[in-house]
């Protein structure tokens, strides 16, 4: 019992040291166009969230070490969704640490974890996994722009929210130029996701920045 409290509370620690890290780093740079798509920014799933006994299986993946990453990352979902950040954070830490930093995988978990933080009321902690997740794409991945002007908008850095959704909106012009195409655009969002996006495209909309 004491050996496992000892690791539970050493992965806690370095999810802790990692989140004051990633909150240090700065944002990439705002690139003209983001035609790309990324394998990494999807909701990872070792099982279907409605399969009966999901936790219990979840388990028994991580026991037999298949599917072990995805599992936590799963697992660490529904401790957010539960309301057990810590547990969600120490799980999150758990499969960072058992894949490569630079793995597409570890972009996932980034990706993911941004989310949830997010929905738990953390902006500042969604934005910097975000960060993170997206300097490492091979391209400009089209998840990127509206994604950040959610973070940014929601923590009241308004000027850099418009700037990185304008991105978007040189990239898809016909898109993202009215937010009633937002439920189509961005299905997976929740509706005050997308109704705090739409307040950044009215912004926007008054005053587009000029590029560069």
């Amino acid at each position: 019992m004491g050996t496992t409290k000892s690791v539970a509370a050493g992965l806690a620690l370095l999810a802790s040291l990692f989140l004051s890290s990633a909150q240090a780093q700065n944002l990439p740079k705002i690139a003209e166009f983001y035609f790309d798509e990324d394998m990494a920014a999807k909701p990872v799933q070792a099982l279907p969230p409605e399969q009966d006994g999901l936790v219990d299986q979840l388990m028994k993946l991580r026991e037999r070490g298949r599917k072990g990453a995805d599992a936590t990352v799963q697992l660490a979902g529904i401790a957010y969704a539960e309301g057990r950040a810590e547990l969600g954070t120490q799980l999150y830490g758990e499969a960072l640490s058992s894949v490569s930093a630079n793995s597409i995988q570890a972009r996932s978990i980034h990706w993911n974890q941004g989310w949830d933080l997010y929905r738990s009321g953390d902006a500042q902690a969604a934005l910097a996994h975000w960060g993170i997740a997206a300097e490492g794409v091979r391209g400009n991945a089209g998840w990127v722009p509206p994604t950040l002007a959610l973070a940014l908008w929601k923590l009241g850095r308004r000027d850099e929210a418009i700037a990185w959704y304008a991105a978007a909106a040189r990239t898809e012009p016909q898109q993202w130029n009215d937010a009633a195409r937002f439920p189509q655009l961005l299905p997976e969002w929740k509706d005050e996701e997308r109704a705090t996006l739409a307040e950044v495209q009215q912004a926007w909309a008054a005053n587009p920045p000029a590029w560069p």
